[in-house]
């Protein structure tokens, strides 16, 4: 079992003193060239433009000074999801100490999900640059990746200053990464990158500017979000014609994808490892978690968006709306989705 990575305090950059663990992957990745370089598609053609003007620095836009740190918070920093979790007891019957180190643990495990759940999307922008077939696609994908670093380097850089320890990534998540990176159809890590993942990472995101104690993270994940949402509006342009041209079986098995990608990602959204830390039975835990209101909030902002994309682009088919229908979340397909550029704060 991964151990948890503790960082040491000191300056940011560290002296390469802790273990570095390092994953191979194999991926029968398609390439293209293009050499029609007429920008054909304006949608896309617009969000390149649109992403070249709303490029942010990490290290300027955003005031690392800001005062706030974790190792002084107090329960009323979490106050919301302490008071929702009195009821389960447990949690309830621990002392004022450790459930404070109980919220500071759940934290860092959601912003070291993060951090790795951008790790695997700058992996997938760089593939798409080389496999999505059209020129503007190319382009578009180039600041994506671009974006993806830049979300990978504020995450690290958070977790490092701001919280000092970080838990490996869920199996689920990683399962889900390695189908998308591993799979040599583009259009699959387009509907597993730019609407599943992407689209349910703008839903925790809103949940974390809405509840976050820290004014610095708050206005981070508020650049993140103006990034994150044009990745999800490129892919629904660019799908919503393509998968019409393709036939009844493989429409069946990309809807299939997204119906399976959509249950790992909100399976993922339960923190067992920390659960496992305080003892606790993990099943147990999780029906109690799954009911509370800020899950199902939380539940809400993850699939108002994600659902109606899906339907938007072909995904929901007569085949799989059974299996989303359980899932509980067919209520929002006629939801607002991101056919144009949509700000997701508003």
């Amino acid at each position: 079992m991964r151990q948890l990575h503790q960082y040491q305090s000191g300056s940011y950059m560290s002296k390469g003193d802790f273990e570095e663990i390092r994953e191979i992957f194999q991926t029968p990745l398609i390439g293209s060239y293009n050499w029609d370089y007429t920008a054909a598609d304006d949608r896309i053609n617009r969000l390149y433009q649109l992403a070249k003007k709303r490029q942010w620095n990490v290290e300027i836009d955003i005031d690392w000074s800001e005062p706030w740190n974790m190792q002084d918070a107090t329960i009323d920093d979490y106050i919301f999801f302490h008071e929702q979790l009195l009821g389960y007891t447990p949690y309830a019957q621990l002392s004022d100490e450790d459930q404070l180190d109980f919220q500071k643990k759940i934290d860092s495990w959601n912003m070291a999900q993060f951090l790795h759940g951008e790790q695997g999307a700058l992996l997938v922008a760089s593939q798409l640059c080389s496999c999505a077939p059209t020129y503007n696609a190319k382009l578009y994908a180039a600041t994506q990746a671009y974006d993806e670093a830049r979300h990978v380097e504020a995450f690290n850089k958070y977790i490092q200053t701001r919280q000092r320890a970080i838990y490996p990534i869920t199996s689920e998540l990683k399962d889900l990464l390695d189908k998308i990176l591993t799979d040599e159809r583009w259009d699959l890590k387009f509907i597993g990158m730019q609407i599943i993942i992407e689209g349910l990472a703008l839903g925790a995101f809103k949940t974390v500017v809405e509840t976050h104690p820290d004014p610095l993270l708050r206005k981070m994940i508020e650049y993140i979000i103006k990034d994150e949402s044009r990745h999800v509006t490129f892919g629904v342009n660019y799908l919503e014609d393509y998968i019409k041209n393709l036939t009844q079986e493989e429409i069946e098995e990309r809807a299939q994808f997204a119906y399976e990608a959509c249950l790992i990602m909100r399976n993922r959204l339960f923190a067992t490892v920390v659960y496992e830390e305080f003892g606790w039975d993990v099943e147990e835990t999780i029906n109690y978690v799954r009911n509370v209101e800020f899950r199902e909030q939380f539940q809400t902002f993850l699939f108002q968006r994600i659902i109606p994309n899906l339907k938007r682009v072909g995904m929901l088919t007569d085949a799989v709306r059974p299996k989303f229908e359980e899932l509980g979340v067919l209520q929002f397909e006629n939801s607002p989705n991101d056919k144009d550029d949509i700000d997701w704060l508003d």
